[in-house]
């Protein structure tokens, strides 16, 4: 049976940015290392280029493009493009459950050849044109606040701040555990982060268990202290080793956040998505509109609008119209849902009204809005 989607198309959390799932041959798509096509032969969605976003494109006749994270477009011929075109959009089908993508001139989206490049081809729609939307759970990276060093499992299963760059060894999957309200923290091999005897952290753990449970708890600068199934914070030793030995939060106990799998980011709220309307942003729009994150010192973002200007904030709106970049910082309230604040000044949180307008609020989560994104 064929469904032809007349309806804005979301993954299971009704976020439109998701890992692309091939069900015939069982593999992620994910960007090409020289970054102009996509490819789907990944085993496990890690990173940013396994985050797609189907932008819904009302005025287009209700069609879909595939919107990848650094700022491109798939187009039916398989190369990324910079602009949206009329060989970027797709009609989407639903086949027995599963999605079809299907171009102007009635070919279906399927990974092609030896390398799977997502492309084009056929008229008919078989297990190779199939794909399934999953859930992207937040990845992240942490930069230990002692010696700025990113967090990472490279050098093997001691959880040690010792790199400078971000790879797939320093990026972690938070897995929330809704009865306690903590997280697993997981790493690309399958292991989680465990409390072992005498405090020390390791990836080692393979099953989910209580002393693979850690509290995030947000410091307001940016930074976030974890704590153990101990009682215990995590702390960096000097020699960047992470221990679960401090009673109170201090500078060794902060590690500043990094949203890795959400460099496009789409926000929403109980109102509708986040959306411009001139250079005033607000957040009851019907459809939605992607937001470049770049990011910044000390986890700090800074989100810039399709007109290339950066927002700026402050107690009255919100607008996409600056030149120089104000920072924002991330702060992972659920496993779908997170708290924006200003990352100077009073650090106030963004809050929505009823009317569709946003603006800085105050530095109390209470006055919050959690965003869906």
């Amino acid at each position: 049976m064929i469904l032809r989607a007349s309806f804005i198309l979301v993954s299971k959390n009704d976020s439109p940015e998701v890992n692309l799932r091939s069900i015939g041959r069982k593999r992620f798509a994910h960007l090409s290392e020289s970054l102009d096509e996509i490819h789907v032969d990944a085993n496990v969605p890690w990173g940013e280029d396994t985050l797609f976003t189907l932008e819904f494109r009302a005025d287009e006749g209700g069609k879909y493009a595939l919107h990848t994270c650094n700022n491109k477009y798939l187009s039916a011929g398989g190369k990324l493009v910079d602009a949206c075109t009329a060989a970027c959009l797709f009609s989407a089908e639903y086949h027995s459950g599963a999605l079809a993508l299907r171009d102007g001139a009635g070919a279906y989206l399927a990974p092609i050849g030896s390398k799977a490049v997502l492309r084009t081809r056929a008229n008919v729609a078989s297990r190779d044109e199939l794909f399934s939307l999953e859930d992207s759970l937040p990845q992240a990276a942490f930069v230990a606040a002692l010696n700025e060093k990113h967090v990472s499992v490279k050098q093997g299963v001691d959880v040690t701040a010792n790199q400078d760059e971000i790879s797939s060894h320093e990026t972690f999957q938070l897995e929330f555990d809704w009865a306690t309200r903590r997280w697993y923290i997981r790493t690309m091999q399958d292991r989680y982060w465990t409390l072992e005897t005498g405090g020390g952290i390791q990836a080692s753990g393979d099953n989910k268990s209580s002393n693979a449970l850690f509290e995030l708890q947000w410091q307001g600068d940016g930074s976030v202290a974890f704590r153990a199934n101990n009682g215990k914070f995590l702390l960096t030793k000097r020699s960047g080793h992470l221990y679960a030995s401090a009673d109170a939060v201090d500078d060794n106990c902060k590690y500043y956040f990094y949203l890795i799998n959400r460099p496009i980011l789409v926000l929403k709220c109980e109102q509708g998505f986040v959306g411009p309307k001139g250079v005033r942003m607000e957040c009851n729009k019907a459809n939605y509109e992607t937001i470049q994150v770049v990011r910044g010192p000390k986890g700090t973002v800074y989100f810039k609008g399709h007109n290339g200007k950066y927002w700026h904030a402050d107690s009255e709106c919100v607008t996409c119209d600056s030149d120089s970049p104000q920072g924002f910082l991330l702060e992972l309230r659920e496993p779908t849902r997170l708290a924006v604040r200003a990352a100077a000044g009073a650090r106030a949180y963004l809050a929505a009204a009823k009317n569709g307008a946003f603006r800085l609020a105050a530095p109390d989560l209470a006055a919050a809005t959690l965003w869906e994104y």
